[in-house]
């Protein structure tokens, strides 16, 4: 097994960052390749991870590991268990990297595009954009 830090966490169907007090990923490896998904957070999340629990659906994540200036992971999770620890949660998740993916950078790139701005503006904003890791869409 190999364990890393978790340095950011975002719920793709809906954009929502949750910002994280810790976190660690695992990579199992073993024959399923599953990884085990550990964030503590703030209460206020419960009622949002809840609903992944009670509906044992699973969802796509994308995941910061070891450095900001890493590019986020793609997951595919489900949660598996909900625990407070004080007045924080301890949210469990297990699931799969997910293969097929789009660097983050290519779709930074794309979305600014989109917005034809100057070729001044587009390189300061690619520039924040690469640094901030503002969360996109699509």
């Amino acid at each position: 097994m190999k364990t890393f830090k978790m340095i950011s966490f975002q719920i793709e169907q809906d954009g929502v960052d949750v910002p994280l007090i810790d976190g660690i990923t695992i990579n199992q490896e073993n024959k399923e390749k599953t990884w085990i998904l550990e964030l503590l957070v703030e209460q206020q999340y419960k009622q949002h991870f809840k609903n992944f629990l009670d509906t044992q659906e699973f969802f796509d994540v994308r995941v910061t590991i070891t450095s900001m200036d890493n590019e986020p992971a793609p997951f595919t999770v489900k949660v598996l268990t909900i625990e407070e620890i004080g007045n924080r949660l301890s949210i469990l998740l297990k699931g799969h990297i997910r293969a097929v993916r789009l660097k983050y950078a290519e779709q930074l790139l794309q979305s600014l595009l989109e917005k034809n701005l100057t070729k001044e503006e587009l390189l300061h904003e690619f520039r924040k954009g690469m640094k901030e890791r503002p969360s996109l869409r699509g």
